[in-house]
């Protein structure tokens, strides 16, 4: 069996992993994130372990001895600083944290250094994180051994070895998607340190092997391989069988993200959207972040004081368009395609008969028109979807599924997996230990699609809704 866990932004989740493809055992484990500033967001990594050997232990429950080796994924771009040993020095800076905001110092770099990045430069990545660090914290910067992404730094915990492997180090700003490796002429010019890099090595590779204090803490076996593991999202397209290209994954959970594979490094023209390593050897992908999803909805809900259940049944009631109100979703700012911290939300022409009703659907349909704005941004680097599947939990309701199919004007498909990032590590295990020959021989394994939605004939109505929101996000940034 092989063991695969996801060190999230909000729980730790284990799934425990048949060679067949079948799930044993899944469980996960909940830990805060704190703002003790606003636009600050930091974890404790010992509420990570903690977390991790809660949820490792239930998953695997009373199949310990049949644990073959572990693979990890993780959220992506943020930044550990920890001693030789791993001992963290501060509390981890999360990918939502936008205090490095003003980054002059990446946008004075050299275009063609700025080519070789192959991202959009954006707050909350290890790069402008350390800048802020360095700048704001000069003692913990200048004592630290190591700068590590949130998984790495649980595997160094796991194993006391220190790797990183290319999904992850692509994320973070300071990786040469031309060259493939860590991005030296930008690291140099942004006068940062190379010697808390970590090697990377192959995210199917040995990364080392579990300690004595580990397996106490995971009820495991001394000495199991511990494998690199890959990003969650790249985890997760390995998870749900997402290797060829045109092949789309649209999850849905507090932001949402569009990836696609690609057997290149293709570069954003415009820097909308984001180019990483796969999980796989030689494949990349591309991807459309949005900030806020199910976070909007959550937040919206809240406020006009909904059920779930309510927020479908009185926002479906209302005729597509919502009679002229508009929402812009973005209360913290936004990634794809605007590269924003600053831009804030909206409800735009509200009137007398406008109800709760009519809030409720005009949040849903602005979420889905940023979706639309991602896809758009993603067909201009060169590509054509061939299936769009939906995954997350932001995607369950059939008049949500429904509505994003007429939005986006393509048939939906959906998945049943519930733990995409850590099945993908756990397929990673085994293609390390040679269960699996490599990534191909893993899509036998995975979990068949099924139609979700079909769009509906074009309404007027709501491609007029479209037609408003693109309009209002340039006169909303003047304000």
């Amino acid at each position: 069996m092989l063991l695969g866990i996801d060190l999230g932004t909000g729980s730790a989740k284990a799934l425990l992993l048949a060679t067949d493809g079948t799930t044993i055992g899944e469980a996960s484990s909940s830990y805060p994130v704190h703002a003790p500033y606003p636009g600050w967001a930091e974890s404790e990594p010992g509420d990570w372990w903690s977390a991790v050997g809660e949820a490792v232990r239930k998953a695997v429950g009373n199949h310990t001895d049949q644990v073959q080796a572990i693979a990890l994924s993780g959220q992506m771009h943020g930044v550990v600083l920890a001693s030789e040993s791993g001992q963290p020095l501060r509390p981890a800076i999360l990918w939502a944290d936008t205090r490095s905001a003003t980054l002059n110092a990446y946008h004075s770099l050299d275009s063609a250094i700025l080519e070789r990045l192959g991202n959009p430069i954006t707050a909350g990545m290890a790069g402008p994180t350390l800048l802020w660090l360095r700048e704001y914290e000069p003692t913990v910067y200048t004592e630290a051994r190591w700068a590590l992404q949130p998984k790495d730094w649980l595997r160094l915990r796991l194993t006391g070895e220190v790797a990183t492997e290319p999904s992850d180090a692509s994320g973070t700003l300071l990786y040469d998607v031309v060259s493939d490796n860590w991005a030296r002429d930008a690291i140099s010019a942004l006068n940062l340190r190379c010697d808390w890099l970590p090697k990377i090595i192959p995210s199917s590779a040995i990364a080392g092997y579990l300690t004595t204090d580990a397996s106490e803490h995971l009820g495991l076996r001394v000495g199991l391989p511990v494998i690199a593991g890959a990003a969650d999202t790249a985890a997760a397209a390995l998870g749900n069988g997402l290797l060829e290209p045109g092949l789309v994954q649209l999850t849905i959970g507090t932001g949402a993200q569009i990836i696609t594979p690609r057997s290149q490094p293709i570069i954003d023209p415009h820097g909308r959207t984001h180019l990483y390593r796969a999980a796989v050897p030689n494949q990349w992908y591309t991807l459309a972040a949005m900030q806020n999803a199910g976070l909007a909805l959550e937040w919206v809900r809240g406020i006009l004081g909904l059920s779930w259940q309510e927020v479908y049944t009185k926002a479906f009631s209302v005729p597509p368009g919502c009679e002229g109100l508009t929402f812009l979703p973005y209360l913290t700012g936004e990634r794809t395609p605007h590269l924003d911290p600053y831009i804030r939300g909206a409800w735009v022409g509200l009137g007398l008969h406008h109800t709760q009703a009519h809030m409720m659907r005009a949040a849903l349909e602005g979420v889905a028109f940023a979706l639309r704005q991602g896809f758009e941004a993603l067909e201009a680097t060169n590509f054509q979807a061939t299936q769009v599947r939906l995954a997350g939990g932001g995607t369950a309701e059939m008049p949500w599924k429904q509505l994003l199919a007429d939005v986006l004007r393509i048939p939906l498909y959906a998945t049943t997996v519930t733990a995409a990032s850590a099945r993908g590590a756990a397929l990673l295990a085994g293609i390390g230990i040679g269960i699996y020959a490599d990534a191909n021989d893993t899509i036998k394994l995975a979990v068949t699609p099924t139609l979700a939605a079909t769009p509906h004939s074009v309404d007027s109505a709501l491609e007029e809704a479209w037609m408003r929101y693109q309009s209002l996000y340039p006169r909303l940034k003047k304000l």
